[in-house]
């Protein structure tokens, strides 16, 4: 049987063997599948050991991070239907970087179908990114109508889970609609902090200056939760009428909060934001000056995109 394999064949069966190590160099053969070695390889997953799967699909995820040329979606469309919910989380989020809309149905179906609200979560995430393409222009126009009816199902769902719920109103807030900004004000009135957190997480991703006195007021928050947030939709929505508040943030007690916050100011810029971030690189901490120097760059690059050509 093995001799009729073709060599790539034989790489993905040892692979899959759970008496053999698995070796990067050996998982690069399961990038660009053709519809062959696709079938072939899914005959044998399925009896392969759970143990096994979820090794090969947390090394596939990293790979897949570190190596933009290679092309593991084949697999983890797959993996969206293994019996494991473990291993269709890990599939969604291998396919959270791509941007292809071929994988639009497959994240669809999963987010309504899926028995596992770990995994419905992560796939509105995964379509979240889809949400900000249609928004932009950069995807066929009949999937903006799928995507935001998908998304917006998620939320008036009562049966639904609170974690799906929340990254539901995350994915769809680029899409500034009369409805989207009507939940996002319900999330944000609502009693529960990791509702409104996420409310404000939208609304920088709505990047409508309307949220604007809100977002800045949260700013103050005695959550750091909340505070990194606000923080972050300051970033999002550029306005320099922010830039006053977040340099008071960056000497936040919460270390994230700081961070986001001069982040925001690197996304935001200006000349106020540039002084600040200046002299923060000349901060005792570490990551304090590493954060600053990093958000310094984006503000010189947003300038000037040739400025850090080499």
């Amino acid at each position: 049987m093995a001799a009729e394999l073709s060599p790539r064949m034989q790489h993905i069966a040892e692979i899959l063997d759970s008496n053999k190590p698995i070796a990067s160099s050996k998982l690069v053969y399961l990038s660009d599948l053709n519809n062959e070695e696709l079938e072939f390889l899914e005959e044998i997953w399925a009896d392969a050991d759970t143990a096994r799967r979820r090794q090969i699909i947390s090394h596939l995820v990293h790979l897949s991070e570190v190596d933009i040329k290679l092309d593991f979606s084949g697999v983890f469309i797959s993996c969206l239907h293994d019996a494991d919910a473990t291993i269709r989380t890990q599939a969604v989020a291998g396919l959270d970087g791509e941007e292809d809309y071929n994988l639009i149905t497959p994240l669809l179906h999963a987010s309504k179908e899926d028995s596992s609200a770990e995994v419905r979560a992560a796939t509105a995430v995964a379509l979240g990114k889809f949400a900000l393409l249609c928004v932009l222009g950069k995807l066929p126009s009949h999937f903006t109508d799928k995507i935001y009816t998908a998304l917006l199902s998620i939320w008036d769902n009562k049966a639904e889970s609170a974690v799906v719920k929340r990254r539901a109103l995350e994915a769809i807030s680029p899409f500034n609609s009369p409805r989207v900004r009507e939940i996002i004000k319900q999330a944000y009135n609502s009693n529960d902090n990791k509702l409104k957190a996420s409310a404000i997480y939208a609304m920088g991703r709505n990047c409508d200056l309307v949220w604007l006195t809100t977002i800045l007021a949260e700013l103050n928050s005695d959550e750091a939760e909340i505070r990194y947030e606000a923080a972050n939709a300051c970033g999002e929505l550029g306005s320099e009428e922010a830039v006053s508040h977040l340099i008071k943030l960056t000497g936040d007690k919460d270390n994230q909060v700081q961070e986001a916050a001069i982040k925001a100011l690197g996304d935001i810029g200006g000349e106020q934001a540039k002084q600040s971030l200046s002299k923060l690189t000349k901060n005792p901490q570490t990551r304090i000056r590493e954060a600053a120097k990093s958000a310094l760059k984006e503000v010189h690059f947003c300038e000037d995109p040739l400025s850090l050509q080499t």
